[in-house]
């Protein structure tokens, strides 16, 4: 797909899985993929910290095997050169990794989304060239070590409207707080253990995309 098929393909996500082998329950990435596409998602975040280059790689090819007959978008987190490699739909950076200006010379067909944390960040990736934006945490998460702040839903009513771009909300959400930030016009919600951690994949995802499409966001 070009990148803007791809643009046009985010706008239809709600949903928004990310993966974290360690906190699935004792599950593997490609059975949390399975309950991910079966559940109906749009998209989903390969995201292992832990795992080596090569062994990243591979897991990434997986990926794209089972997302690119389903048509799920898939975005790499981090990793750049692995995203253009397997052939995915995007790359997802942090504000400590290779930058959205140069991510874009070297990848004009990915779809570039960027971790920020407050408004000054998210404008400044919107103005790299980043197709999209995550704001967060939304809440306390245990996903990330060392992270005590947070900035709450009402947070996202500040930095939205100020934003060109579509973004994403991330941090500690799960269907009983996710109320709140629907309300504060959220219409895309990353997850990790909400859904990897969940007895039936399938059915959180889909209960989520039920919950979020009820919002009228």
């Amino acid at each position: 797909m070009t990148r803007q098929e791809r643009k046009a393909a985010f706008e239809a996500v709600d949903i928004y899985p990310v993966t974290c082998e360690r906190l699935s329950a004792g599950r593997s990435d490609l059975e949390v993929l399975e309950g991910v596409i079966a559940g109906g998602a749009r998209i989903i975040q390969l995201r292992e910290k832990d795992l080596s280059e090569r062994d990243f790689y591979r897991l990434a090819e997986k990926f794209r095997e089972m997302t690119a007959p389903a048509g799920v978008l898939l975005i790499v987190n981090d990793r750049v050169d692995v995203a253009m490699a397997v052939g995915a739909d995007g790359v997802h950076l942090g504000q400590d990794d290779f930058p959205v200006q140069a991510a874009r010379r070297i990848a004009p067909d990915l779809l570039i989304g960027a971790s920020t944390h407050d408004l000054e960040e998210a404008l400044r990736a919107q103005d790299e060239g980043a197709d999209y934006v995550n704001i967060g945490p939304i809440f306390l998460t245990g996903t990330k070590e060392g992270v005590r702040r947070f900035l709450g839903p009402e947070e996202i009513g500040r930095i939205a409207p100020r934003l060109a771009v579509p973004f994403t909300v991330m941090g500690g959400i799960k269907e009983s707080n996710i109320g709140p930030v629907l309300a504060a016009g959220a219409r895309r919600v990353a997850v990790v253990t909400a859904i990897t951690q969940a007895t039936d994949i399938a059915e959180a995802v889909r209960r989520f995309r039920t919950i979020i499409g009820k919002s009228g966001n």
